[in-house]
């Protein structure tokens, strides 16, 4: 019969013990092992046969070179288990009900701004808030107002028939077309398949207009619709002083928003979330910020350095529960915050 020869040990492993004791390899049969298992993608079947030892003791060689140091394991999250936890961390850190992440926006090409590319990037997140607001036929989902609001409408959003969708504030005579609240009405509700209700009122009507326009039949019949929102969708403002584009009817001028770090529909709020009134706000036809906190859905949509303080004021105020934002703004939102 023939015989069988045995494995010649390993070079360096014991004569006396071939399956040896957990911290006592020599590192050079650590390395050996681990470099036929990680880097050659031999079995630990195929790694004993070469070593000429056991399964188990391959079991054992890679559990020490990786308490040693000779292999290291990095396990890299995918970017969307990394938007989800900084995501969640915004939402803790400004006492949210949720924060839904877009994309990253991408650098805007030659002779175009960021203000010009974030719509597409910004719609389908908030295309995902709006599909879990639980918006029926006959549901009031309001819109306000703002350059982000008006760029996000130009692009896809979930269909909600039969929701009706009526504007947070009145602005027919703006020029501009992201301050015509009646227009982005109609985007937005010719995106969700919805029915739009027009608000045919300037923002800021004079003295001797405003009680007629308040007990006009069809502006009233807008106005009924603001208490029963179920939703709303709404731009942040930035500081009033410190923007270039602002709708007409702000007095820039008055010495009351120098206080004031942002605004949502029209209303402007301090550091601390309060209201800040100027001359001529008690004539505003728009939402009441102490309205916006009874609406069920209240969805924020913002980016930007320029507007930290107005989305941490607007939250601190609870004007809004949810925020659609990126994860620039995001992390230098969570830096601010820890920084303060």
């Amino acid at each position: 019969m023939a015989s069988h020869a045995k494995p010649t040990p390993p070079t360096g492993a014991s004569t006396s013990s071939p399956e040896g004791e957990p911290g006592h390899f020599p590192a050079s049969l650590l390395y050996q092992a681990a470099k036929l298992y990680y880097s050659e993608e031999a079995t630990q079947a195929e790694v004993a046969a070469q070593l000429g030892t056991s399964r188990a003791t391959v079991s054992r060689l890679l559990a020490e070179a990786k308490r040693r140091g000779i292999v290291r394991i990095e396990v890299i999250p995918p970017s969307d288990v990394e938007v989800g936890d900084l995501s969640d961390r915004l939402a803790r850190a400004l006492s949210l009900a949720k924060v839904v992440l877009s994309l990253p926006v991408p650098a805007p090409g030659p002779g175009r701004t960021t203000l010009d590319v974030m719509g597409g990037v910004l719609a389908p997140a908030v295309g995902r808030a709006l599909s879990t607001a639980g918006l029926l036929a006959g549901d009031v989902l309001l819109v306000s107002s703002g350059r982000t609001v008006y760029e996000v409408a130009q692009y896809d959003l979930p269909p909600l028939p039969g929701v009706l969708v009526a504007p947070t504030v009145g602005g027919n005579d703006q020029p501009e077309a992201w301050y015509q609240t009646n227009e982005i009405t109609r985007l937005v509700a010719a995106r969700v398949a919805g029915r739009p209700n027009y608000l045919f009122a300037p923002a800021l009507p004079g003295p001797d207009l405003y009680p007629s326009l308040r007990n006009d039949p069809s502006i009233q019949r807008v106005l009924d619709l603001w208490p029963q929102a179920r939703c709303a969708l709404m731009g942040v403002g930035a500081p009033p002083l410190m923007r270039s584009d602002i709708p007409r009817f702000v007095p820039t001028e008055s010495t009351s928003l120098r206080a004031a770090v942002g605004d949502v529909c029209s209303r402007f709020y301090d550091r601390a979330g309060d209201p800040v009134e100027f001359d001529g706000s008690g004539r505003l036809i728009a939402v009441e910020l102490e309205a916006l906190r009874h609406i069920p859905v209240t969805i924020a949509v913002a980016i930007g350095a320029e507007k930290i303080d107005s989305i941490v004021a607007g939250a601190r105020g609870g004007y809004f529960n949810q925020l659609v934002t990126d994860p620039a703004t995001a992390t230098a939102i969570l830096t601010h915050l820890e920084k303060a």
